[in-house]
């Protein structure tokens, strides 16, 4: 089951955010209650969206396919670490199946069938002496995997718009709305304008005033 855990995160980033970019203008003098939400907003409003790199985040997340990690590692203005299968042991890996799957009958004994003829082939191949780095050749994308991902503000807005897209792949959607939901509860100016639609699970983009 994916499991999305927030690590770290800047604090009062949003107060960061004003104070840094308030350099640009020496107009520390306008700093007050609640103003950092007002500047926040100007800044996204008018793309200015380089301050909000001052702030950073710091996720967990497990419970999801290599087909995911494949995706999420090709943003390359973050830090990641992820699960190793050279050095664990893959056994009795769990792995992830699609709805889809799961809903035919069908498709999901074929499904498992391999799963399970995967699992007993990588220990046949340790049984003869291959060492998990070899080995590790034959797991499938569906194999579960865990890695911490940490990226400035600009860019998890960049991955969360990108991933909640209609046309972005279920899993990975699914991701990055709860990554979105706990933004929301932090930092919620800086998400304010990316806005869940639940009746789709799609992310969708509006207009601040």
């Amino acid at each position: 089951m994916m499991k999305i855990e927030l690590l770290f995160i800047t604090p009062d980033a949003e107060r960061l955010i004003e104070s840094a970019g308030r350099t640009s203008y020496l107009s520390f003098n306008k700093q007050g209650k609640d103003s950092d939400k007002k500047f926040v907003r100007m800044l996204i409003k008018r793309g200015h969206l380089s301050v909000i790199e001052h702030a950073y985040a710091t996720f967990r997340i497990s419970g999801v396919s290599r087909a995911l990690t494949h995706q999420l590692v090709r943003h390359r203005f973050s830090s990641i670490t992820q699960q190793s299968q050279r050095y664990v042991n893959e056994n009795n890996f769990n792995y992830i199946e699609p709805e889809s799957v799961r809903n035919n009958p069908k498709a999901h004994s074929i499904f498992v069938n391999l799963m399970e003829k995967i699992r007993d082939t990588y220990i046949k191949l340790k049984d003869q002496g291959i060492k998990k780095e070899d080995a590790r050749f034959i797991l499938p994308n569906a194999t579960e995997s865990q890695l911490v991902l940490t990226a400035n503000l600009r860019e998890w807005r960049h991955i969360i718009e990108l991933r909640g897209d209609p046309a972005a792949q279920w899993e990975i959607r699914k991701m990055a709305l709860e990554i979105l939901k706990i933004f929301k509860k932090y930092v919620p100016t800086i998400f304010e304008d990316l806005v869940i639609n639940e009746e789709k699970l799609i992310i969708e983009k509006i207009n601040i005033s």
